[in-house]
């Protein structure tokens, strides 16, 4: 996945600072040594620590948000398909074919992304443009029935308000998919990672309790980073959203 080697170039870039940090300290001259500097340099610290917990922190509740909604999203979905298959029961039997190939449609859909083998999905597949056309046979179908009876009317009525709803949340999710985060601000919060572990080397000494404690630091940074960017695949990533409603979906369709 390439959310790990993002991850792990992370972890690299702000270990590396620090260790840069450490060393640089050594080799400063008197009039610039660490100890004539130390205040303002805290201060700095202390300034880029405020900043990247506050946006490291917005950007993870931002990717957690992003997930949640295209898991309301889905079930919204759900629900929408099973009042528009049962609409399409009440106007007749003829419409049974129609239903089927409904029913097999969200099974594949199923099938391709939680039936093992959703990291190989193609991106494409999430587009506006595949969306509209896996619609526009349904669109077509309603659009073609002829009700006779006021229960076939209704019915109808019932089927395309559905399919409307359908259409609107299918399409919203793959805008939602094709800018689920701003990558330039994930760059700059990488940046100040690697500064703030700079001035931390900068204040430190050469130990092996403070290379280990800057190596968990990068791995804490790393696996914010990992995190933001699983939860920005809703669909194929590590943290994929449940299908429990789409499961329960295409069990009750039908009946």
């Amino acid at each position: 996945m390439a959310s790990i080697f993002v991850a792990i170039w992370a972890a690299v870039l702000t270990f590396v600072a620090g260790v840069l940090g450490l060393y640089l300290q050594k080799l400063l001259p008197d009039q610039h040594s660490v100890e004539k500097s130390r205040d303002m340099i805290g201060s700095v610290m202390g300034l880029v620590t405020l900043l990247l917990a506050l946006v490291l922190g917005t950007i993870v509740g931002s990717a957690y948000f992003f997930s949640s909604t295209q898991q309301s999203e889905l079930q919204t979905l759900a629900v929408r398909d099973l009042l528009l298959d049962k609409a399409l029961g009440q106007y007749g039997p003829e419409t049974k074919p129609a239903r089927d190939k409904m029913k097999e449609s969200l099974t594949q859909v199923y099938n391709l992304f939680w039936g093992g083998g959703a990291s190989d999905v193609d991106p494409k597949l999430l587009t506006v443009a595949a969306g509209m056309d896996a619609l526009k046979p349904m669109g077509d179908y309603l659009a073609s029935l002829d009700p006779k009876t006021p229960e076939q009317k209704a019915a109808v009525a019932t089927a395309q308000s559905n399919f409307g709803v359908i259409e609107q949340t299918r399409l919203l999710m793959s805008l939602q998919l094709a800018v689920p985060f701003s990558k330039p601000l994930l760059f700059v919060v990488v940046a100040w990672a690697a500064i703030l572990f700079f001035g931390f080397g900068m204040l430190s000494r050469i130990t092996a309790t403070t290379l280990a404690a800057m190596a968990l630091g990068a791995f804490a940074v790393a696996s914010a980073i990992f995190l933001i960017l699983e939860l920005s695949e809703p669909y194929s990533g590590l943290f994929r959203i449940s299908p429990a409603a789409l499961e329960q979906t295409i069990a009750t369709m039908d009946r």
